[in-house]
């Protein structure tokens, strides 16, 4: 088994190697070219604008929750580019990636506040008093080390891609559509950096790495789960289709253990077969719980059709770019 140290500097060639490849790939964006700044208003305050009223979104309420739980996720970018760069480091290749993709994450947010506020989506005095408390709380991670900590955010990219890309369908507004899938693009690359750079971890440690993801997904969260609230809003999400147990199953966990090759990997000890087995068991949970779900939701949206919005279609795929 290879210890912590020596982890980060045999894979620190395949960082800079996928951090080129990156660097290749992505595009330049912005995001004030996004906004819709022509349809904006003042609001109260020292403008002497219009206040915000609830009858100014026109967006069902799963839209307004999953576009407020997925800004107030990006906001918390302070804490997130804390924790790797105190587990990658800021040095040499690694430092680099992670101060990379740090600026890149910053435009997340940027973006989809002026969105949420250029269309009114949702009550701005309410969002900041969230945001305050979101990001004075913080985020910290449990990961028990490197191999967990590379799980994670392999799991975790690829789950935000799907998160805002559904909420972008769901939305049905072409600006949010192309907003979130901008966003989502950026995801779907960061995620390809972490799945191939966690492909060469396989190689160097499979029962080490194969039992790390094995922790991740059997005990995985989202980072936005300290969102106050986060709770009503994620059931109201789930229940929409925007994310789910069934989204999370069938459209994060299984593609990604494919492209890993983990459920038909070879020459695994004891140990990585262990953890194989505790992955398949939990696919298997997985399913039986969102078929469940699924019967309860579909009573939901009978009694509360407005409030719900109608089930996003069929992932979309993305190339090496990030393009869909």
């Amino acid at each position: 088994m290879t210890h912590p140290h020596d982890l980060l500097t045999e894979l620190e060639p395949t960082v800079a190697r996928l951090l080129d490849r990156h660097l290749a790939a992505a595009p330049d964006w912005f995001p004030h070219a996004y906004i819709p700044w022509s349809e904006a208003t003042d609001y109260d305050g020292p403008l002497d604008g219009t206040a915000w009223q609830a009858d100014q979104s026109g967006l069902p309420q799963a839209v307004a929750d999953a576009l407020t739980v997925n800004l107030l996720t990006e906001d918390n970018l302070p804490s997130y580019h804390f924790e790797i760069a105190t587990q990658f480091g800021r040095d040499g290749a690694w430092g680099a990636w992670v101060h990379r993709w740090t600026a890149e994450e910053d435009r997340h947010a940027q973006a989809l506040r002026g969105y949420v506020h250029a269309r009114r989506c949702v009550d701005p005095v309410t969002l900041e008093r969230l945001r305050m408390r979101h990001v004075s709380t913080g985020y910290a991670s449990d990961h028990a080390s490197l191999l967990h900590g590379l799980a994670y955010v392999t799991v975790q990219e690829l789950a935000t891609r799907e998160a805002h890309r559904n909420t972008g369908l769901a939305c049905t507004d072409p600006v949010a559509r192309q907003l979130t899938t901008r966003i989502a693009a950026d995801e779907n690359l960061h995620m390809i950096f972490y799945r191939d750079l966690y492909t060469t971890a396989l190689e160097w440690d499979p029962d080490g790495a194969v039992a790390a993801l094995a922790d991740v997904i059997c005990a995985f969260d989202m980072p936005g789960t300290t969102i106050p609230g986060f709770r009503q809003r994620a059931l109201r999400i789930a229940a929409s289709g925007i994310y789910n147990l069934d989204v999370h199953r069938r459209h994060v966990l299984q593609p990604l253990l494919r492209a890993l090759g983990v459920m038909t990997r070879s020459g695994l000890g004891s140990a990585g077969e262990q953890a194989r087995d505790r992955i398949g068991r939990h696919l298997d949970e997985l399913r039986r719980k969102a078929e469940r779900s699924s019967r309860l939701f579909d009573r939901l949206r009978e009694a509360a059709p407005v409030a719900l919005a109608s089930r996003p279609g069929p992932s979309m795929s993305y190339d090496e770019r990030g393009r869909t």
